[in-house]
């Protein structure tokens, strides 16, 4: 089956196994004047799932996007007022879970007055190909870094799958295979070294922008000047019930 092309521009999704960069890859876009990325999402998933019609679909998708993940939902991490983006997904029509995801970010992408935006979010590492049949505009960067650097990193980490080795190293492995085995089957798929970033930073932006149809722009080595303002936007998550699972000033430690 042929695959559709999309009249979106380019919308990069950066994945990558936890504590592999994408974060740092996430502001150095983000900096540009005309991208924008929010906080991780999450709910890209979900809403392809969804299999419902008529405006049924369209509160459906809201309530997706809105209290994901369900325990605890992280909607007031995007400074977006619900009845905002409900007014927003009522003025799509004819409705579609694709057009209901892009009025999220055309929003999201609006407040910082910017024309494109994209998404990080490393567990999309898992399904490149069901976000690539809703989104073809979707151009996936999968940031690798070395899986010893990772497992170091990572089993200090609140969600860190164990603190032994062979179950991060098996962690970060599934993580990556399944990454490029998908990214293989999609359309627009690069793979970025996290040493390369860190050693050669224009000219691997240089390429991702090259990747993106994004002119490059110097912004982007200066993103550490940004960084600050924008850590703002990540709050406490906190279940439904009260109870707080981990609180804004760990999230900011581990950025």
């Amino acid at each position: 089956m042929q695959r559709r092309a999309s009249s979106y521009p380019p919308m990069p999704i950066i994945v990558g196994a936890p504590r592999s960069g994408t974060t740092l890859l996430r502001f150095m876009l983000d900096s540009h004047p005309h991208m924008t990325i929010p906080p991780e999402t999450g709910f890209l998933v979900p809403c392809a799932q969804l299999t419902s019609a008529g405006p049924a679909l369209r509160q459906d998708l809201f309530h997706v996007v809105t209290h994901y993940p369900p325990d605890a939902p992280a909607w007031h991490d995007f400074q977006i007022m619900e009845a905002t983006f409900l007014a927003r997904l009522e003025e799509v029509e004819p409705f579609t879970v694709a057009e209901g995801i892009r009025a999220f970010y055309q929003l999201y992408a609006s407040r910082f007055g910017k024309p494109r935006w994209g998404d990080k979010t490393p567990l999309y590492c898992m399904h490149l190909q069901t976000i690539e049949a809703i989104l073809p505009e979707a151009h996936f960067i999968h940031v690798i870094r070395d899986g010893r650097d990772v497992a170091m990193s990572l089993r200090q980490m609140w969600f860190s799958p164990g603190r032994d080795i062979e179950t991060l190293a098996t962690h970060w492995c599934q993580w990556v295979t399944t990454a490029r085995q998908q990214g293989n089957c999609c359309r627009h798929y690069v793979e970025v070294r996290y040493e390369q970033l860190i050693e050669d930073t224009r000219k691997v932006l240089e390429r991702i922008c090259q990747f993106l149809d994004l002119k490059y722009n110097s912004r982007m080595l200066r993103y550490h000047e940004y960084v600050p303002e924008r850590l703002q936007e990540h709050k406490s998550r906190i279940r439904l019930g009260g109870s707080v699972v981990v609180t804004q000033e760990k999230l900011l430690r581990q950025q």
